[in-house]
């Protein structure tokens, strides 16, 4: 009996290392229970700590972070076994209280990331977005850009678009027939807009020629000696005077002389255009004869001497005279245009 209790009294005791680790482990959960009701501990299963770094490079390789607070990241897609069922949440997206200073992620300002990052997502709309108000724009611009024009094309007239179809003519005459009382054509010169000659011929009458009318014609036997055929001279210039706008003076003498009858639309004779008169302080229901009109707005002295007229230099200054009022008398016949 005293030798049992002696081996009772003397037994080892447990060592300290076990009864210290049983205390330790003890702490230790609750250590961890206690971490985990703060939410500490559930930052392990939500994403890496190192999160500026994965950011940057995410950024370099073009992906956009996603508004949701999804990203698609190395270790998601690379790992098979891995893969996420659920939206992997976004440090700056979690609440405030899972973010304990002592965390990594917690020191570094994501906020601001957040917020760099929106105006490259605002900066850069779809292209649908882009194409949209530049059609509408073209839509608009394009009537406009009609109307200017068209407003422009009446103001200035169609016809100083095309000056090349504008001509000025003026014709000599002679006297045939009884005491020599008709007027045929002996000279017929054409200028264009710019005054530069176009046709300029003798032209040798049907008829015999009973008054070569010098003083005014300034036409000499010598000038009907290789003159045009009239027949000829005829089909010449009426091939220039189709479809053109002729401008002359007391010009219904001329077309008489040819034989020919032109469009009143496409007539413009200085001796019937009131604006011309008023510049040169006439009636306006006046004729006025193309040398005082010329002497008065142009300042030029034309029809002088006793060689004649010159038919060029008449044309010529015709179609000076025409230009002088050419916009005011062209907007006139648009509001009121001749009947033929």
């Amino acid at each position: 009996m005293s030798a049992l209790l002696l081996n009772l009294d003397f037994g080892q005791p447990p060592p300290k290392k076990t009864l210290e680790g049983n205390a330790k482990h003890q702490s230790f959960v609750k250590k961890r229970r206690f971490l985990e009701q703060r939410g500490v501990l559930n930052k392990k299963n939500q994403f890496p700590r190192k999160v500026p770094k994965l950011h940057s490079e995410a950024s370099k390789k073009g992906e956009t972070p996603k508004v949701d607070g999804t990203r698609k990241t190395a270790a998601s897609s690379g790992a098979p076994g891995q893969s996420l069922n659920k939206k992997v949440a976004v440090p700056w997206l979690t609440p405030a209280s899972s973010q304990k200073a002592s965390t990594v992620a917690a020191k570094v300002d994501l906020l601001g990331e957040f917020q760099s990052a929106l105006p490259k997502i605002k900066s850069h709309p779809s292209g649908s977005q882009k194409k949209g108000p530049q059609k509408n724009s073209s839509q608009k611009d394009a009537p406009q850009n009609f109307t200017s024009a068209s407003t422009e094309s009446k103001s200035s007239g169609a016809f100083q678009q095309v000056p090349s179809k504008m001509v000025a003519i003026d014709c000599e005459m002679v006297g045939t027939g009884p005491k020599g009382h008709v007027s045929s054509l002996a000279r017929c010169s054409i200028v264009n807009y710019n005054g530069d000659v176009l046709y300029d011929e003798y032209i040798l009458p049907p008829c015999p020629i009973v008054d070569y009318r010098t003083r005014w014609s300034g036409i000499r036997k010598q000038h009907m000696v290789n003159a045009t055929p009239f027949k000829i001279a005829q089909s010449q210039i009426l091939k220039i005077l189709t479809g053109k706008i002729v401008v002359g003076h007391a010009i219904h003498n001329d077309f008489k002389a040819l034989q020919y009858f032109h469009p009143k639309s496409l007539t413009r004779d200085t001796s019937h255009i009131p604006p011309l008169n008023r510049k040169a302080d006439c009636p306006e229901n006046a004729t006025v004869s193309l040398k005082q009109l010329t002497k008065k707005l142009l300042s030029r002295d034309i029809q002088v001497g006793k060689r004649g007229h010159s038919s060029v230099e008449d044309a010529q200054a015709t179609m000076e005279l025409y230009k002088l009022v050419e916009v005011e008398w062209e907007q006139h016949l648009i509001q009121n245009p001749p009947k033929n």
